[in-house]
């Protein structure tokens, strides 16, 4: 049996993303050579022509600092479907309209945060204030789309888009994906501040959200690709989502997913990509990786040295 030694890490000022990426990968262990291979895939999902590339996010991405990177992505043509929560929409929104995510204290106290009026995910504040003119912009948005329409039934990216036209921060996650008609799933809207606001609307006017129309814009996208591949950060309903869909394609052809959850307690968000084989939602031969870490460290490092090679080339 041949035998490939572990090269060991060398820092040096100035070095790049993609050098030290590089680095990784030579020394070809544990989660450094993971990183390594998550890198290599999504390098080759960005090179390879006429790839449906689905960006599947769960957890607080853009409270977490990714909004930016996101819509980034989407904008360079990158990716090309969104499923998400619907609390990652209502964040990105928030800051849209001026609202602020704030550093903040994961041991805070909490009825202490409760009186200053700001809401915790984890170490991340967010002042509830922005929630107000969150309703008022959504109620707006709302009332402007035609009531025949709206009693037709409205699905869930369509929704997003039409908030995506209205909301013109170029930053913007649903901004960008409306310029560039990247439809965004979000099949737990209702889960959300977002639901929250839409059921409020519908108590006063027609409003109906029709989930099915969705499944059909899905399964269209992914039956005519040529070659499917997703980016998955954390897991629950997006991961599964995105995989689901691809069933019927006989899986995806590539992938790689960060996530801090585990696999013993036979979670979906803790399944290894390679358990999809079994069901058909990843295809036996498609090149995949797992990276078991926090996305918000995870993601940038992997774009950002996948991003910096394609321009040195």
């Amino acid at each position: 049996m041949s035998r490939r030694y572990v090269k060991q890490m060398k820092l040096k000022k100035g070095i790049s993303l993609h050098e030290l990426v590089e680095q990784y990968r030579q020394s070809g262990v544990l989660g450094a050579g993971r990183v390594a291979r998550a890198t290599h895939i999504v390098r080759n999902i960005f090179a390879t022509p006429e790839t449906v590339v689905f960006l599947a996010m769960a957890g607080p991405m853009v409270p977490g600092g990714l909004r930016d990177i996101i819509a980034q992505l989407i904008k360079t043509n990158h990716i090309h479907a969104i499923v998400t929560s619907g609390a990652n929409i209502v964040h990105d929104v928030l800051e849209a309209i001026g609202g602020h995510h704030v550093m903040g204290d994961l041991h805070a106290n909490d009825r202490e945060l409760a009186e200053q009026q700001l809401g915790r995910a984890g170490d991340v504040y967010v002042e509830t204030e922005g929630f107000t003119k969150f309703e008022d912009e959504i109620r707006s948005i709302l009332s402007r789309i035609p009531e025949e329409k709206r009693k037709e039934g409205v699905s869930p990216s369509e929704l997003i888009a039409t908030i995506g036209e209205q909301v013109t921060d170029p930053e913007s996650i649903v901004h960008q994906a409306y310029l560039k008609k990247v439809p965004i799933f979000c099949p737990g809207i209702l889960d959300s501040m977002l639901g929250l606001h839409i059921a409020l609307f519908s108590q006063l006017q027609p409003m109906k959200l029709n989930g099915l129309k969705d499944m059909e814009i899905l399964y269209d996208l992914v039956h005519d690709a040529k070659r499917v591949s997703a980016i998955i950060l954390g897991g629950g309903l997006p991961k599964h989502f995105t995989l689901g869909a691809n069933i019927l394609r006989g899986g995806l052809d590539s992938a790689i997913q960060i996530t801090t959850a585990r696999e013993e307690d036979g979670s979906l968000s803790g399944a290894k990509l390679q358990e999809g084989i079994s069901w058909g939602k990843v295809k036996a031969e498609a090149e995949f990786e797992t990276v078991i870490g926090d996305a918000t460290i995870l993601f940038p490092l992997i774009i950002g040295a996948v991003l910096e090679d394609v321009e040195a080339h």
